[in-house]
């Protein structure tokens, strides 16, 4: 076979997409812009890095939609996940990994793999033929954005996404901050000891929100609207929504006793979670800012334990591209006014990397087969898989179309005989089922070739 599959971007959703069609026998040809341009928010060349966050969010398989969508792209034979496991962190019950080897792995699998090369160049313009992929995620060039604006008809989608700031290790307070995984979440004692925790009182929390509030802001250029996704929101937003927000939401203080003050709760907790192998750097879980530097710098200074803090990296803002999929693509992520090329990953509205990797492990076996003469089953919409990609091409209203988590939300009611079930019993399932029906996917597209 001549015909080489064509791959704008080599994020998770390009890695991915990559790795499963080369898998399939297809050549392939990745595109990737960095290193020879840049973005604000990447800081390395390497294929897969992961800019906003190190975390995969929940491992669990049975209880959490994105612990199943984990366990569906294992089953397929998913690189990310196979690397993410070879890297991980302590994290609890969440997926989180030394995010440099990390990357550096994914890119030696993909340069070694014998069908697969990598070309760094930038990508201005949608192709007028062959087959291809635009998997450029949330910061898609602005000549490629402007490129696809003009195919679809409208102008681009976007809302803003916020980085957390990074902690060197060695600068926290450790006789006032704690480790421990909330409700002690975990198999072995490094998992349940995987968080580091700073206390608040009542008065230091007010103090806080007071500072949260006054302090100096990014401003949007001319034309640029405030369309946060509500799944990585400022702190300084949330915290305009209401003054207990951010207690009842990243800084709950539930499921952690302080060992060096056990009889007296805090009124709310900061928590960190580890960056790297090594435990050298942690970053701030849910502290997402759109906060000058300087300001930054001062307030978080006020969190009890990082008061002599240093920052490997403060937080950040950056705009996030995505096209109205339910109105341009079709059931098999084409574009409708091009079908030889297909999206994946962010740009097609979904969120998250699991999500983003996820919808490029589809669109990478959707390509190889349609290249090799088969049209591949739909994947049933009771998968996480097939919820996610059934919501973006179709499943939600065009007219108010906004970047999506996987959640079960998405799936088909379960059929709950015997009355109403419990959210354990229900979830439990919904994972049995979805379980059950993607390996028959995947049993039935092994049958075909």
């Amino acid at each position: 076979m001549t015909d080489r599959l064509h791959i704008i971007g080599g994020g998770m959703a390009g890695s991915e997409a990559a790795w499963q069609a080369a898998e399939a026998g297809v050549p392939v040809t990745i595109h990737e812009m960095r290193p020879r341009v840049g973005t604000f928010a990447h800081r390395t060349g390497s294929l897969a890095e992961m800019v906003c966050s190190n975390s995969f969010r929940s491992d669990d398989d049975e209880q959490n939609a994105v612990g199943l969508l984990h366990w569906e792209m294992r089953a397929a034979g998913g690189l990310i996940m196979e690397m993410a496991h070879k890297h991980r962190l302590p994290a609890g019950g969440a997926l989180a990994v030394d995010r440099d080897p990390f990357a550096e792995a994914v890119t030696a699998r993909l340069r070694s793999h014998p069908l697969i090369e990598v070309v760094d160049e930038e990508v201005t313009a949608l192709p007028d033929s062959g087959h291809w992929i635009v998997a450029t995620g949330p910061l898609t060039g602005s000549a490629l954005a402007q490129a696809i604006a003009d195919e679809a008809g409208q102008d681009s989608l976007a809302f803003f996404d916020a980085i957390a700031p990074i902690v060197h290790y060695d600068s926290i307070d450790m006789d006032i901050a704690w480790m421990q995984s909330r409700y002690d979440k975990g198999e072995t004692e490094e998992e349940r000891t995987a968080y580091i925790n700073c206390p608040m009182t009542r008065d230091q929390y007010e103090a806080f929100i007071d500072a949260l509030l006054a302090a100096e802001k990014t401003e949007f250029k001319p034309g640029e609207t405030a369309g946060y996704f509500d799944g990585c929101l400022p702190i300084e937003v949330m915290a305009e929504r209401g003054r207990e927000t951010l207690r009842f939401g990243p800084m709950k203080p539930v499921g952690l006793t302080n060992p060096h003050d056990p009889t007296n709760k805090a009124y709310a907790v900061v928590q960190l979670r580890r960056d790297n192998k090594l435990g050298t750097l942690y970053n701030i879980v849910g502290f997402q800012t759109k906060m000058k530097y300087s300001a930054q710098t001062s307030v978080f200074k006020m969190i009890p334990g990082l008061q002599e803090a240093s920052f490997a990296r403060l937080g950040g803002i950056h705009r996030n591209t995505f096209i109205n999929s339910p109105t341009l693509l079709d059931d098999q992520m084409r574009l409708k006014s091009k079908p030889h090329i297909r999206f994946a990953g962010q740009i097609t509205g979904v969120e998250g990397y699991v999500e983003s990797a996820a919808m490029g492990l589809l669109a990478g076996r959707l390509a190889a087969a349609e290249m090799q003469g088969r049209t591949l089953e739909p994947v049933p919409e009771t998968t996480a898989m097939g919820a996610l990609v059934t919501h973006i091409t179709g499943g939600a209203d065009a007219k108010t179309f906004q970047p999506m988590n996987v959640n079960f939300g998405l799936f088909p009611p379960v059929d709950a005989r015997g009355g109403r079930k419990g959210r354990q019993v229900r979830y439990k399932m919904y994972t049995d089922r979805a379980k059950a029906d993607w390996q028959a996917w995947l049993g039935v597209r092994q049958a075909a070739e």
